[in-house]
């Protein structure tokens, strides 16, 4: 087949004889875009395979040959179409008189000019039908006679037979849609005639989109018809050719089998890495991998170290069969607390520093001292000094009381429980209370209480010889995170698998050639990998991350004056609590330190010294408010001094 236009080549082609393979005998080239335009390919170069898969009418652009004006229709036009000329022209009118008499057909005719006419004082438009009904001696001149019609009139014209033309001739026929005028060749480029368009004649030319497969493009390309470029048909010869269609990572995944699959990386996606593993620096362009299908289970749980400056990040397996051990979790604030709390699981805590609570805001927010021992109840609403509900977080006081005489405190403080106000934003410390010594899998872990929670590995995952995470003091689970991983190996080390998250880790592969080998009996899988810190915070950011509200802010501080006038008004209201009505009272204040033989977290809370009620001594109350403000007076005084 010779080289045709692309264009031509899309206008007679037969839908049914998809697909065909091209190739490209002139490419081209559009500045401002390598790849692609509005989506449709321009970029094409000489000796290019394309394999047509389908071919798509976008719109008709309907020319008048008068003027030259265009306009466009759509595919769906409702418009009919009846033909003004046909395929033959003739240059001169008695061409067009012999072919009529020599064929079967007989006068008479009709035809049109496609030049304007002058004769006997008439003008003949192009695009006006003549009707030749003889061929007669007019003024000693052998000529045509024709009828004109004008505005209801017929004007009889003789035209001499030599009148030059070009002439087509006109056969009525039954109008035809838009869609069965581009199917039928012969009317290709003829001129056509259309009521419900604003010009007598006019031509169409359609535009067609190509859908189109090319090697190592990952998806469908689109190519417009009016691509100036020319095609060959080597359908006949090419069809041993194999199109390489790249793939990524999520694609694969969507598969869902079968498995395994050799694929060979073509492209790694830019930017920092995520992970710290030694077999990141090996995801590069040529290297061959083993996907073994999907990982099971498909929650990670996010993970960071303790008890070092620089917290290090990690994302647990599902699958990690290392045990664990609760240890006591640590809250800075009353907001925290809430955050823990479930109903109907108790939730214990201890002060782990000195608080006082603001009493110019609410007499009933209370103080607290280092050993304090709360239960959380829940979260409440109490009443502020500007007459505005404040939330809180309603606890319960527990007794320190060891030994023997735990029980009897209990009775007491069950009988008249001491209940304690928490605003949220109330700057306490506090580690939780509780003895749990028991050794726990991921799996159960995190299936019987929620998280955050701190742990501490007390036996590696045998299947991980490298277990990073017994080498921590403790661990903070903060989220679970529910994500499909696949499972990988390097083809160079198949020994070893991996887990990649096609969602952050998109690779581009293309499936190579052969079976991969298959490792005897079950996979090793590394259940533990080390995050990167820009890659943690971005985890950080998902919604599955986003569980509480950030606390709320602290209310402002008021001046002395403005303390001063609330004292003496003296109208703060009393908390209504979860229909309690009794006022907390003040807190006993304890040591300001723990004993320097507790050193064990998980019960250096339990050892606290107890003291029995009553006998807890009264903290220092606060200087008048009247000293406070003459202060800097003594303070300039000694510096005059020492002048």
């Amino acid at each position: 087949m010779e080289p045709v236009p692309l264009q031509d080549f899309v206008r007679a082609l037969d839908p049914a004889s998809l697909p065909r393979v091209l190739r490209v005998c002139s490419g081209v080239y559009f500045e401002g875009s390598i790849y692609e335009i509005s989506g449709n390919e321009c970029c094409l170069s000489t000796g290019d395979l394309i394999k047509v898969t389908q071919v798509r009418l976008q719109k008709v652009v309907c020319e008048n040959p008068k003027t030259s004006q265009t306009m466009e229709l759509a595919p769906n036009f409702q418009g009919y179409f009846t033909p003004l000329n046909t395929p033959q022209s003739y240059e001169t009118l008695e061409e067009l008189v012999s072919a009529t008499t020599q064929s079967s057909k007989q006068l008479p005719t009709c035809f049109m000019s496609t030049h304007r006419i002058v004769t006997e004082g008439r003008v003949v438009t192009e695009d006006q039908l003549l009707m030749l009904q003889a061929v007669v001696m007019h003024l000693g001149i052998r000529s045509a006679r024709c009828v004109l019609g004008m505005e209801g009139q017929q004007v009889i014209l003789h035209l001499p037979l030599s009148q030059k033309g070009p002439f087509w001739t006109w056969e009525p026929s039954a109008p035809r849609t838009l869609l069965q005028v581009l199917q039928d060749p012969a009317l290709k480029d003829l001129v056509l005639t259309c009521p419900t368009l604003p010009w007598h004649s006019l031509i169409l030319r359609p535009q067609y989109e190509i859908q189109a497969i090319m090697h190592m493009r990952r998806t469908i390309v689109k190519i417009p018809s009016t691509l100036e470029v020319d095609v060959e048909d080597v359908t006949a010869s090419s069809r041993h050719v194999h199109f390489i269609k790249p793939l990524l990572l999520s694609e694969v995944l969507a598969w869902e089998g079968p498995f395994p699959l050799s694929m060979e990386i073509l492209e790694v996606p830019e930017g920092r890495p995520i992970f710290l593993s030694p077999w990141v620096g090996s995801l590069q362009k040529g290297q061959r991998l083993c996907i073994y299908g999907l990982a099971s289970p498909p929650w990670r749980v996010l993970a960071s170290s303790k008890g070092r400056k620089v917290p290090r990040h990690f994302l647990v397996s599902g699958g990690y069969q290392g045990k664990l051990r609760r240890r006591p979790r640590e809250f800075p604030t009353a907001y925290d607390l809430l955050g823990a709390f479930q109903p109907g699981r108790p939730l214990r805590v201890v002060a782990t520093k000195d608080c006082e609570g603001e009493r110019e805001e609410n007499p009933e927010f209370t103080s607290l001292a280092v050993g304090d021992r709360l239960e959380v109840l829940g979260p409440g609403q109490a009443h502020g000094a500007q007459g505005s509900d404040a939330d809180v977080l309603v606890c319960q006081r527990l007794s320190d009381q060891a030994g023997e005489d735990e029980e009897e405190e209990c009775k007491e403080e069950a009988e008249s429980p001491e209940r304690v106000l928490l605003p949220f934003h109330f700057p306490g410390s506090f580690v939780e209370e509780m003895s749990d010594s028991r050794r726990y899998s991921l799996a159960d872990l995190i299936a019987q209480f929620s998280l955050p929670c701190e742990v501490k590995v007390v036996a590696k995952d045998t299947s991980h010889p490298t277990d990073p995470l017994t080498s921590f003091l403790g661990l903070r689970l903060e989220e679970k995170i529910t994500e499909p991983f696949l499972v990988v190996s390097l083809d160079s080390e198949p020994g070893m698998c991996f887990e990649i998250p096609p969602r952050w880790l998109d690779l581009t592969v293309v499936e190579a050639k052969g079976q991969p080998d298959l490792p005897e009996g079950s996979l090793p899988i590394a259940t533990v990998e080390e995050l990167t810190d820009t890659f943690y915070y971005r985890l950080r950011k998902l919604p599955a991350c986003e569980i509480q509200a950030p606390p709320p802010r602290p209310p402002k501080s008021q001046g002395l004056s403005k303390q001063r006038r609330h004292s003496s008004e003296g109208g703060v209201k009393s908390s209504q609590v979860l229909g309690l009505q009794q006022h907390a009272r003040l807190p006993k204040p304890k040591a300001k330190t723990l004993p320097e033989f507790i050193k064990d977290g998980s019960s250096m809370y339990s050892k606290v010294p107890a003291h029995r009620k009553g006998h807890r001594p009264a903290k220092p109350q606060r200087q008048d408010l009247d000293d406070d403000e003459h202060d800097y007076e003594e303070i300039l005084e000694q510096f005059q001094k020492t002048i």
